[in-house]
């Protein structure tokens, strides 16, 4: 990993994270319903507007952006013990297909728990695939009980 570095992304960095989101999402879906040409500046955008909640780490190689993860922060309601409160989720760790299986997605998410511990968060959540839930295990991630989650868009009238 020598050549290859991690760092939070530069402004100048953020068309190319942009083409790695569309990238992943004909990935995983097929071709996304919105031209790579029109989302890219739109993507810049949202982050340029949404900078101060959502952190993208890059990783590097040279030049090229190779992977990105994001954390995404929320500010907590504060309490009498911690007045001031945030937690992170992880979002939209992604490497390029030619570099993966050689433990660079674990090495962004190293990265982005270390900016959390940085950031003084308290707690990390991720919603994963099920292909990265071993990788997310490896780092410390472990399943809640009391963590749960509703599907607003389900429909629960059938």
């Amino acid at each position: 990993m020598n050549d290859i570095a991690i760092r939070p992304a530069r402004p100048s960095e953020l068309a190319a994270v942009a083409e790695l989101r569309w990238r992943w999402v004909r990935e995983i879906y097929g071709t996304p319903d919105t031209a790579l040409e029109e989302f890219v500046p739109r993507f810049v955008a949202w982050a340029g507007e949404n900078a101060s909640s959502h952190r993208c780490m890059v990783m590097v190689r040279g030049d090229a952006v190779i992977g990105m993860a994001w954390l995404a922060i929320t500010q907590r309601v504060p309490h009498p013990r911690a007045f001031e409160r945030m937690s992170g989720d992880v979002q939209c760790v992604y490497v390029v297909p030619g570099e993966r299986d050689r433990g660079l997605g674990g090495e962004l998410i190293n990265a982005v728990l270390s900016r959390a511990r940085d950031l003084g968060l308290e707690r990390v959540t991720v919603h994963s695939s099920g292909r990265a839930v071993p990788a997310y295990s490896r780092h410390g991630f472990e399943s809640s009980p009391r963590l749960l989650q509703f599907d607003v868009g389900r429909d629960r009238s059938a």
